[in-house]
């Protein structure tokens, strides 16, 4: 079977925005226990990751605008639903954590 093509981009989607999400739940969990700069520090690590699958993205954007054509494909739709779900998550995250920082 022959290697999906921008398969690096595809999977670097994936796995920058898992981290990022992961990275938020940390944050959400060392802010549940009162541990607010490390809390900060995991988010600050999950934005980081969301800059790093944002790039993942770009990439592959970059390509369709200057011509190229993107097969669009199931693990590429599933790449972006991870992205769109760790941004997400991410906005929730701060949220959460101030949340605790007021209590």
């Amino acid at each position: 079977m022959e290697e999906p093509k921008n398969l690096q981009a595809i999977m670097g989607l994936i796995t920058h925005s898992g981290n990022a999400k992961s990275c938020a739940m940390e944050g959400i969990q060392e802010a549940k226990q009162g541990n607010f700069k490390a809390a900060d520090k995991k988010m600050e690590e999950a934005h980081n990751e969301l800059e790093n699958a944002h790039n993942s993205q770009t990439s592959l954007l970059s390509k369709e605008a200057s011509g190229e054509n993107i097969e669009i494909t199931l693990l590429m739709v599933h790449a972006q639903d991870h992205l769109m779900n760790a941004i997400t998550f991410c906005d929730l995250a701060e949220e959460f954590i101030d949340l605790y920082k007021d209590k």
